[in-house]
This record gives C-alpha cells, structure tokens and sequence, in this order.
C-alpha cells in the first residue's frame, strides 16, 4: 500500500468555540513498536473532545494533540512486533488522541474487528464506551449475574452501553434520566427502572424497589453531592466508580456507612492509562464472556443532538473525520466542513446484548 507523506487533520490552533478548529495538513504518523497505522474512515465525538477544544482537558504526555480518541477504518501499515493484525484489514480502535484525522496510529493491543454487519461508521461508536464501561464495571467493580446495577445519565453514550452490557450479564438495572422520553428510551435499552432525576428521589426509588437493601454496583458520571447520595443507595458490600465529574470533582462524605457496608469507592480515566492496563479490557479477564461471537446488523436511524452533553440528548453521534466532522457546542450541534449527522439503532440477535449508540451525553 502506497502512503502519502502528508495527511489532512482537525487541529485546535486556540481555545474556545468550535468555530477554532481548524482544517490542517501535518506530516503521515508511523506506527511504533506494537502499533499499526489506521486510514481513518470514521472517526467518534466524545465529551473529552469538546472539554479539550475549551483548553480543560490537554492530552497526556506522549498522546497526540489531535482530537479523536476513537475510530475505525483499514490497517495500512504495521509497527515492529505486530502480529495480530494485517495491512489492510479493516478494525475499530481506541486512541489517546489523533482520531480527528485521514491516519492515525493505535496499539494493536486496543484495536478490535469490525463486528459483523457494521459499517466503519456504526464500528466507530464501539471502542471508548464499551472499553470504559467493561474496565470499570465488571473489571474494578466486579459486577455479577444476579446483582443490582444503577448507572447515572442512562441516554448517555455510557449510560446506554452500561444499561446494555449490565442486563445482557444477567443483572437488575437502574438508571437515572431527564425526561419521560429519555426514561422511555432506557426502559427499551433493556433497564427494569428509569428514574427521572427531575421528579424523583433515586435514593428513596432505590431503596423502595430493592427493599431497603440498595444496589451492589453505581457506575457515576456526575459526581459532586450525587456521592453521598450514591452511598446511601448501595448495598453492603457494594462497589462505587466515578469516571467524571459533572457536578464537580469534590463532595463532603460520612465515612461511617462506608465502614458499616464496607463499601469500595474506586474510579479511573480511561485516556491517560497504560496500553497495557487497556489491553485488560479487551483480552483480560471476562475474556470468554464479552467476546463471544455475536452478530450485529446494519443501523437503523435514531434521534439525537449536542455532543457536548444537552439535555435532550440520546445516544452517541458518529461523524467522518476530515471529509465530514461534528463541531461540538456546548448546546448544539453546529455544521462545518460538511457535517452530516449518522445516529444509529443496532440490536444483536440470538439473545446477544443490543447496542443502541447514537450520541455521547
């Protein structure tokens, strides 16, 4: 395969609005020991690329300043020590950065196969939430068949993914949301209950639909006062983790139930984490549970709106990268370079989870 020794790319020359983001053109990357070079065919908007444009959330040390922390496309060209992978094959991956472009480089240890019946678009939503989800439900938190699931923001590209994975392992799941019609859309992703934040108690809905005794797993994306409030909804033995912090990163904690329960409080940040500790999610354990073959068809269409967390948000957009991109507000979706908008239904059939991604929250 014949490379170019340049490529086109989304930089962020400056902070701000979306309106900064500029079309560039910067040297063709090469894959390092362990990685491979990926043309990028469609590329995933996440809330770190909004949070990243408005200058709060730089890349870590050795990541790539380009936008972009998922994509899918074909192998075009391997690093030293690569060996799972071929040139040409066609995979989704998750990235540090450098997504926002027509290359990217990805370690073969976080790369994934096209599941069956996806486009590159459809695969593009795969990789940052299921990764995130699996490594810090069932990997940190150990959620079993049998057990209680509440996971906050449940139209969120997260939210849906956990309310998904959750129930297809055999568990109850609980869900917070905005809106009856937000509340709906988690009941039809498969939650036995969503609570509308705006109207209802999640700790007095908590404690009334599971006897008092709360639920054994929360996975939280709002942290603040929802932190306490969190501990007095899980059970004995439960497990908490915190992976953003909408509401803000500090709370004040009675420690004592913490004690009483013995409760475990843990949290990550997928981005700056070792390519080996994510590699865990993908080939560590669980490895005969989440990769069992499965199948999944073609999308159909599916609502959605601001990549940047609005309120009338559902799901998880996937736009080209390049060609056509997101420009993320903090309400709106705006259009530039030819943004189209790709929302999609996917349901896995003979009893496999249905994803359902259209939007990140």
């Amino acid at each position: 395969m014949t490379l170019p020794p340049t490529m086109k790319c989304i930089e962020i020359p400056s902070f701000g609005g979306p309106e900064l983001l500029t079309l560039a053109e910067r040297p063709l990357p090469s894959p390092k020991a362990g990685e491979v070079l990926i043309k990028v065919e469609a590329a995933g908007v996440n809330r770190p690329d909004v949070i990243q444009r408005q200058g709060m959330y730089p890349p870590p040390p050795g990541a790539s300043d380009i936008p972009g922390l998922e994509v899918a496309g074909k192998v075009a060209a391997l690093g030293e020590g690569v060996s799972r992978l071929q040139i040409g094959q066609p995979v989704c991956a998750l990235l540090t950065g450098g997504g926002y472009a027509e290359y990217a480089t990805a370690s073969e240890a976080v790369c994934l196969p096209i599941p069956a019946g996806y486009d590159m678009i459809q695969a593009s939503a795969v990789p940052e939430t299921f990764f995130t989800v699996w490594y810090n439900v069932f990997m940190r938190c150990h959620l079993a068949p049998g057990e209680s699931f509440l996971v906050h923001g449940g139209t969120s590209g997260i939210g849906t993914t956990a309310i998904q994975l959750a129930k297809h392992f055999g568990s109850k799941v609980f869900t917070t949301a905005g809106s009856p019609e937000k509340c709906a859309s988690c009941l039809e992703l498969g939650a036995d209950r969503a609570i509308d934040y705006r109207t209802e108690d999640f700790v007095e809905v908590i404690a009334a639909e599971t006897g008092k005794k709360g639920v054994d797993v929360i996975l939280d994306m709002v942290g603040g006062d929802y932190l306490p409030r969190n501990i007095k909804s899980l059970a004995t033995d439960g497990r908490h983790a915190s992976i953003a912090f909408l509401r803000g990163p500090k709370a004040e904690v009675n420690f004592l139930p913490v004690m009483l329960k013995r409760l475990t409080l843990t949290g990550s940040t997928l981005r700056p984490q070792a390519v080996p500790v994510k590699g865990l999610a993908l080939a560590g354990p669980g490895k005969g549970q989440a990769g069992h073959p499965c199948h999944l068809p073609p999308g159909r269409g599916r609502r959605g709106s601001s990549p940047d967390g609005g309120q009338h948000s559902c799901g998880k957009n996937r736009p080209d990268p390049v060609i056509t991109i997101f420009v993320m507000t903090d309400g709106a979706i705006d259009r530039r370079v030819k943004a189209r908008l790709y929302m999609c239904r996917r349901s896995l059939l003979a009893g496999s989870v249905r994803l359902d991604r259209s939007r990140s929250k």
